[in-house]
């Protein structure tokens, strides 16, 4: 069992191959065991082309995929990670998402905290929810998003008809949402108003039906739609739905500590 914190965890005075090649043999590698393995993952996670660099001279997400890749030189079973991707850029970030994923796919079992739900859903087979010490859901990414019934629509008005088309959409969401709101949530209201673009973010039933109502109340009202995106539910949905609110939500199963 291996364990990465949040914080990168490397000796500063050493380059990245003998950070990794060191805790090689802190695992009781023999020494050209660790060498390789050290040049393994360090290729793997696009540190080759600075192994030889000291590691204080590394970017802080380098620094944290080198300290990713200490927990790796040793080949857990098991692998705890706090927020991998914390500090990294998108491009690093997808690196170190398909080196999990490589991982888990060879029999290491992976678990991990992360406030980035895209990660979750990115990585994870099973997804445990805490709020404030409490476990209130757990399940697949496609099972907790299958609990939120709800499409999720974003349309765009002009900026100087946002107060009128907030009025006009007020009785008809309250009409048209369906049950993936927490429980006292007002559903006449949108999840999300920008005044800057336009730009409004609200839940109706699956279907047309409501998204038709949303459409002809703005246009009885005067209000031009210059943009319209439909979606399904993301896990940043379903953590909104869970936890805002002072009622518990319908979503939740039977909390547990």
């Amino acid at each position: 069992m291996r364990l990465a914190g949040q914080y990168a965890l490397v000796d500063q005075a050493l380059t990245g191959r003998e950070n990794l090649e060191m805790t090689g043999r802190l695992y009781q590698l023999s020494r050209a065991e660790a060498r390789r393995r050290a040049a393994a993952v360090l290729a793997r996670l696009s540190l080759a082309d600075v192994a030889d660099r000291l590691a204080r001279t590394y970017s802080g997400g380098m620094r944290r995929r080198l300290d990713l890749g200490a927990c790796l030189v040793g080949g857990p079973k098991v692998l705890l990670l706090d927020e991998p991707s914390s500090g990294l850029d998108p491009a690093a970030r997808r690196e170190v998402w398909s080196y999990l994923r490589d991982l888990t796919g060879s029999g290491t079992s992976v678990l991990l905290t992360t406030q980035q739900l895209d990660e979750a859903d990115e990585l994870a087979d099973n997804i445990v929810i805490i709020d404030r010490g409490t476990v209130i859901a757990e399940g697949s990414p496609a099972l907790l998003k299958s609990r939120l019934a709800d499409d999720r629509v974003e349309l765009t008005v002009a900026p100087a008809q946002i107060g009128k088309a907030q009025r006009a959409l007020e009785p008809v969401l309250a009409a048209v949402s369906g049950t993936g709101h927490t429980a006292g949530e007002n559903t006449g209201r949108p999840l999300a108003v920008d005044g800057g673009t336009g730009r409004i973010t609200f839940r109706v039933r699956p279907g047309s039906a409501g998204l038709t109502a949303v459409l002809r109340s703005l246009d009885e009202a005067g209000v031009g739609v210059s943009g319209l995106t439909v979606g399904r539910p993301s896990l940043d949905d379903v953590f909104l739905a869970l936890t805002s609110g002072p009622a518990a939500s319908p979503l939740a199963g039977e909390p547990r500590r």
